[in-house]
């Protein structure tokens, strides 16, 4: 539950209620009720996808090459792979951005080489990943546990300053393209598709025939906690702010932790803002570093001669050097690789499962109405996607 709900939980947390806000109270409230089938049922079907394999040890990868053949496969895998890397280069320049900012900001100290606190962030990150499965989930402990904890007593601190919303229903025209443009922002807040195939595994690896009702307990629990804090920390923000400083912190360009802190001049909100900021990307990067790996160690191992060591190896020195390029250059195009990467998530956290519930044999005893609901969730989401773009 904890490595999930971390995965889930990036940098766009701090955006989320200034997105969701903007619209009004009221797409932001069915948005609210939906947000919890939406992100429970998709996840629930990648896991069930990938446990649906006759092979106990086969990912993502291999299940993909054994539902839909190989050349199939080696495309979806490929695109599940690039749809999960340019987040990794994300986090990798948004976190060395954080510290740095913090280390001059906070602490007064001058502005360490970027190329060395890159270097180090990056590699610490990837140290954790490296140390094992146990070690893993223990980081995941140390920093969900303040995360879920900083969100909450944010909600509540904010409690004082809430203001009476505007209950007047805007028009329908006007209502459903808010909350069409919504459902992609939604999806990718609450999103753990990244981690989901290594969790399937390890559960199947624990649990055998039973790993299927195990990982659809956990993510149902995932999906409660998610939904509880992140839109408790949504509703407490946009009640707090007014429609004109929603617009403002939009056209600014800057979380909503920056701009409460610019509006009420506080510093438990200026303390607490970068330690959620370096809390988050941290876990959510070590949780998309997870699914990166081995969708790039299965693409290696089937497209080169390589063994499953030697392939794991390159990949991971590859994405090493990569993130600390990106992280060192510090690019502003990162915004649209992370827009293009979007459709893919959506395709296969939504239409992929959806899919094989009705093309393959071993998962016809999943069909039932919800597949319908993420099936329109999920070509709602790509669509708006689209029109963003």
């Amino acid at each position: 539950m904890l490595s999930l709900f971390g995965t889930a939980i990036g940098a766009g947390i701090l955006f989320l209620p200034i997105n969701l806000g903007l619209g009004g109270i009221w797409p932001l409230v069915l948005m609210a009720v939906l947000a919890f089938p939406m992100t429970y049922l998709a996840h629930r079907g990648l896991a069930r996808f990938v446990l649906s394999s006759n092979n106990p040890k086969a990912d993502f990868t291999d299940v993909v090459d054994e539902h839909f053949g190989k050349n199939a496969g080696r495309m979806i895998s490929l695109l599940y792979f690039l749809s999960i890397y340019p987040i990794l280069l994300i986090y990798g320049v948004g976190l060395t951005n954080t510290v740095d900012s913090f280390l001059v900001n906070q602490l007064g100290l001058a502005s360490p080489p970027r190329v060395l606190l890159s270097g180090g962030l990056v590699f610490g990150m990837i140290a954790i990943m490296m140390a094992g499965e146990k070690v893993m989930l223990k980081s995941f402990e140390v920093m969900v546990y303040p995360l879920a904890g900083i969100l909450g007593i944010l909600s509540v601190y904010l409690i004082p300053n809430w203001q009476m919303p505007d209950l007047s229903m805007p028009a329908l025209g006007d209502f459903s393209q808010t909350v069409w443009l919504a459902v992609p922002v939604v999806v990718f807040s609450f999103s753990h598709a990244a981690a989901v195939s290594s969790f399937a595994n390890i559960q199947r690896r624990h649990y055998g025939e039973d790993a299927v009702k195990k990982t659809d307990l956990i993510l149902n629990r995932t999906a409660i906690m998610l939904v509880t804090f992140v839109l408790m920390f949504v509703f407490s923000c946009v009640l707090t702010l007014s429609p004109e400083q929603l617009v403002q912190a939009k056209a600014d360009n800057i979380s909503v932790l920056s701009f409460l802190a610019n509006v009420m001049d506080n510093p438990v909100i200026a303390t607490l803002g970068p330690l959620v900021a370096f809390i988050a990307i941290t876990s959510s990067f070590l949780g998309h570093f997870l699914g990166a790996r081995e969708s790039l160690n299965g693409l290696l191992a089937k497209n080169t001669k390589l063994g499953s060591k030697s392939a794991d190896r390159l990949g991971i020195a590859v994405m090493f050097v990569t993130i600390w390029i990106a992280a060192v250059v510090n690019p502003s195009i990162l915004g649209m690789m992370e827009a293009l990467s979007g459709p893919v998530i959506a395709m296969i956290l939504f239409i992929l499962p959806t899919y094989a519930v009705y093309k393959v044999k071993g998962m016809e005893k999943y069909r039932s109405w919800t597949n319908i609901f993420v099936l329109v969730t999920g070509v709602l989401a790509i669509s708006a996607l689209l029109v963003n773009l």
